[in-house]
Parts: C-alpha cells; structure tokens; sequence
C-alpha cells in the first residue's frame, strides 16, 4: 500500500506563482496539487498560515573538501543535516579533477567519497584544471557526459596549484566542446595577471584587511571579461559563480549587451557582508575568495537580485571551525571559505519580506527552478509538478528570530551572519517523501542520498 502524505491549507510557492493549495505525496513523489484535496487514507499535515515551497537547491557547495593539508569542518553528514534545517534537499557539489587522472576517474573518485555520507540529494560540477588539461579533452568530456555530469568548473587564478586554465586557445577549445555536447562552464572569476602582478609589488601587511586589496574586484571584472569574451566567440553559454562586486556585475552587463548568454550567480556573503568585517579582531573568520567587497556592492548585487539580473543565489559553503580559521592571521594562509547552506534561504526570505518588490516566487526560483534547469536535474527536482520529487518545505513566516552561533547546526560552530534578524524559519523539510527535519528535530540517514543525473 502507498504512503500518503497531504499538505493541507498552506500558500504554495513555486516559480510560476502564488497559490493557496493542498500538495498529496504518494510514497516519493508529488501525485496532485490542487486547490483542494481530499484523501481519506493520507497522513494529514496542516499548513496553515505558512508557506509549502519546493525543496531548495544549494548550487555551490564544499563538503568535505580535503584542501592545504586539512579537511573542512561539516562532513556529508554534517552538511547533510544543517541542509536540511535551511530546507534545501539538493546541492550541487564540486569534483576536483585530480592529478594524473582523466576527467571520468576524478567524477568517480568523489562519488565514491559521497555514496557513504550524504543524507540528501546531490549532483556535481566537474573541476577542468589547467594541470590536466590534455589532447583527448574532448573525449574525456563526452565519457563525463554519459556518467551523468554536465556542468564544468574552471578556474582563472591558482597558478601554484595548477587549476589556472589561461591560454585563450585551450580556453576557447573548452567552450567549443561545451556547446558541442550541450555542458555548462562554470568560472571562478579572478584575473591571475592582475593578482600577480598586485602581490608582486604589494607594499602592506597580509592581515585580513588586505585581502580585497590583493584580489580587488578589478580583477574578477577583467577575468569577466576575458573569459566571457572566449565564450561570445564560440557562442557558447558561461555562467560566473560567486559574483562579488558591481564591476563584476557591470562586466556581465557588457557580455550580455554583446550578445553572450551569460548566466550569474551570487552568495549571501556579497550581499550581506562587507570588507569591514574583515577589520575586525576575528576577520580570519571572514576570508573568502573573492574577498568581502564594500557595502555599494552588496547594495548593487541586492538590486541586481531584486530586478532579476541574477539567476542562482547559492552558498559557497565551504566550513573551517573557528580554530582553523583563528590559526592564521594571514590571508596567504587562513584557510579560505565559510560555512551558509543553512542561513540561505533565511536570508534571502528576510531580504525580500523587508522590501517585497517583486514577488516571493522570484526569489524562490533562484533556489529551485533556475538551478534545476541549469544543472540537468528539472522537473525531478526544483519543482512541485505531478511526478517530481517529493522534496517540499514548511516555512513559518510569523517567526522573527536571530542567527547565533549556537543557532546553526554547521560542526564549523559559528555562523558569519551571527546578530542578524531573520524573518521566518523552516518548520519541516521534506526528501522525496520522507520527513528530514520537523521543529527542530533531524531525521536523516546517511547514506539514503541519491546521486542526480544531469540531463538534457
């Protein structure tokens, strides 16, 4: 016998809209929306007075990410868990392309790291470094297709460790295979000769502060540019993850005014946080790259968000505990990255209920349908259609409530946004049918997350 499950009374929000409906959920997928649902046999869950949105999809993520001789703090179970208490039941996580193997074998190397851990649903981005960047590319990119991966990571800084992918011809190699094969280049955007060439003759000390100076937002506008340019030239799509700054976004202004389709991403680091943070006695715990950027920036890209110039806001959730952080004042060795699946969509709520000028579905397709479509995995996931995926969220609006550290569920045991005032809190999450979180309380099993082929 099926299991029912039936959303009654809640105010559905999906990207096409606003809805007062019920939701029936018949063992792991959505069997019927409608405005009402009676079903005698189901387990009844009443929504009144909140919102039922689609599961939420964090499209940049680091999970247990081995990197300079340490691993982040919240493992795939971890990250896992404090997923769920933001309602997001998907991410899209990273594959390192690793030295000596084929693009295939570096896929399969962090499946095999996921399959033991992971709670929710997960799909990948596959890293092209500079370092394996061979003749049979386009081979290895076809075989990468078949496993089920279609989203590609290059980076354009990081010479040192050999990411760096700089000559324009392999550059442009790239993007050609892409659209040949309908893949996604993703790019972390920091112009190498500009970064060089300001440490070369930098003159300051390397505390925290320094650090939007050595990787100022000149350099991911010029890297913008010159990587979008690659694109435009083989009229190939580019998506820029992380945008930071205005210069950043005025350079995907300028692709887009020439022709390229050129997809952008942001964090709730580059809108709610500026360089100042870095200013103070814990500014290690602040070290990101890019680098926090002025409050004009956060402003720009809030805007740029609001008016739709923005397709996917994710975390870049990439956890240090304290201790790790605090081991350096240094920024050319803290450790680079904070922890955000779980505050995303808090924030973001927060953001828009402050100054609702567009709709709530605009800001609920930047965490659902937009990286659903982008990254191959809709309608299964990002949706709330007949047949897709049972993954739904319960949010309370009437909550108001602040961000400690000991209100986040990161094993980093802080969170970057502590003191802020979020309106709204998830109530339940749900996974392909089965309840994650209720109130407070975890209900994951590791191991139960699927792996998401990307498709066409």
């Amino acid at each position: 016998m099926s299991a029912l499950i039936l959303v009654k009374n809640g105010t559905v929000v999906t990207s096409e809209g606003v809805f007062q409906k019920d939701v029936l959920i018949e063992d792991s997928h959505i069997r019927k929306v409608a405005s009402s649902i009676e079903e005698k046999d189901a387990q009844v869950v009443d929504a009144s007075g909140m919102y039922v949105f689609p599961g939420f999809i964090d499209a940049h993520t680091h999970y247990h990410l081995v990197s300079r001789g340490t691993v982040t703090a919240d493992s795939f179970p971890q990250g896992s868990r404090l997923a769920t208490y933001g309602g997001v039941t998907t991410v899209v996580d990273f594959a390192d392309h690793q030295k000596g193997m084929n693009l295939s074998d570096s896929l399969q190397v962090r499946l095999d790291e996921m399959k033991d851990g992971m709670a929710i649903d997960y799909t990948l981005h596959q890293g092209v470094y500079g370092h394996g960047f061979t003749a049979d590319i386009e081979k290895q990119l076809e075989e990468l297709k078949k496993r089920g991966v279609k989203t590609l990571k290059i980076f354009t800084t990081y010479r040192e460790t050999g990411y760096l992918l700089e000559e324009r011809e392999k550059i442009k190699k790239l993007f050609r295979y892409s659209k040949k094969l309908g893949m996604l280049v993703t790019a972390h955007c920091e112009y190498n000769p500009t970064i060089e060439e300001i440490s070369k003759n930098w003159k300051g000390d390397f505390l925290p502060h320094a650090h939007a100076d050595l990787r100022p937002a000149e350099a991911e506008a010029k890297a913008i540019e010159f990587y979008g340019s690659c694109a435009l030239e083989e009229d190939c799509p580019f998506y820029v993850v992380h945008c930071s700054s205005e210069a950043g976004l005025n350079a995907i202004r300028n692709l887009r005014r020439k022709g390229a389709t050129v997809y952008a991403e942001t964090t709730p680091t580059y809108l709610f946080l500026d360089r100042k943070a870095l200013e103070g006695e814990d500014g290690s715990l602040y070290v990101m790259t890019p680098p926090l950027r002025t409050e004009r920036d956060c402003v720009a890209l809030r805007q740029a968000v609001l008016n739709g110039e923005i397709q996917v806001v994710a975390t870049d959730h990439c956890s240090f505990t304290r201790e790790q952080k605090l081991s350096s004042s240094d920024v050319r060795t803290i450790y680079p990255g904070i922890p955000g699946t779980e505050e995303l969509f808090h924030l973001l709520f927060t953001m828009w209920s402050k100054n609702p000028v567009v709709g709530l579905e605009k800001i609920v397709t930047l965490l659902t349908k937009n990286p659903a479509q982008l990254f191959g995995i809709y309608p299964q996931k990002g949706s709330l259609e007949e047949g897709a995926d049972a993954d739904l969220v319960i949010y309370d609006p009437s909550v108001r409530w602040t961000l400690t550290d000991e209100t986040v569920h990161t094993a980093a045991l802080y969170t970057p946004y502590r003191g802020f005032e979020v309106q709204g809190r998830v109530k339940m999450t749900f996974l392909r049918g089965k309840l994650m979180m209720k109130e407070g309380k975890y209900f994951g099993e590791e191991n139960k997350g699927l792996f998401l082929k990307q498709h066409d």
